[in-house]
């Protein structure tokens, strides 16, 4: 779990009439900067410090069509826990904002991806009640200089920022890579659909409770 040492500060912009938003969160341990178009079509400018972690956060903007900037300088000297933990913060937070009240939205979204033997599916909910749940067997510890428990802590830290229920399985894998990109793969669609604005729903909560 990320302790700062210091008083976090959170600086946030969300432009009127527009799904974006843009988030600068600072700790002692990082300094993040966040910018999302939930519109957009999949371009990213992306700098955490570890490749591999940057090659996930692609396959969220390219098959999510979300355009992102993240910009995270972390103290990797540690390793890298703060650092993927607080993007998946900032980024939460982010989404959050540029969402809005979800009038319109799909809501639910859902997708199974394959890469090679692996397979994943995610499941997501915009229901205002974060939650995670999430079993990935993870094959090896290490993904180049990424280690994979670090996935955990990404999709947590997101899920309790952005308020989503997120069910994520991994049915079938042997390699670890794959695993992994698969699940973030599968993450990107799920959001996609559930980010979708519904012609058949425009202004409307999708809730019977009429708020989320």
């Amino acid at each position: 779990m990320n302790t700062p040492t210091a008083p976090e500060a959170v600086t946030s912009v969300a432009t009127a009439g527009a799904r974006t938003a843009e988030v600068e969160r600072n700790t002692a341990e990082t300094k993040i900067k966040v910018r999302v178009n939930l519109d957009g079509t999949g371009k990213a400018q992306l700098s955490t410090g570890i490749g591999f972690f940057d090659h996930m956060l692609d396959q969220i903007a390219r098959h999510g069509l979300i355009d992102l900037v993240i910009d995270c300088q972390g103290d990797l000297h540690i390793d890298g826990h703060h650092t993927v933990e607080d993007v998946g913060i900032t980024l939460g937070q982010a989404v959050a904002k540029a969402v809005g009240d979800k009038k319109g939205i799909r809501r639910y979204g859902h997708a199974y991806v394959p890469l090679d033997e692996a397979l994943s599916r995610v499941v997501i909910d915009f229901s205002g009640r974060p939650g995670l749940v999430m079993d990935v067997p993870f094959t090896s510890g290490m993904i180049g200089t990424f280690d994979s428990q670090l996935t955990y802590e990404f999709f947590q830290g997101f899920v309790n920022h952005a308020f989503v229920t997120l069910h994520i399985d991994n049915l079938k894998g042997v390699n670890a890579h794959h695993q992994c990109e698969t699940v973030f793969k599968a993450f990107a669609r799920a959001l996609r659909g559930a980010l979708e604005l519904d012609p058949r729903s425009a202004g409307v909560i999708p809730s019977t409770k009429g708020s989320l």
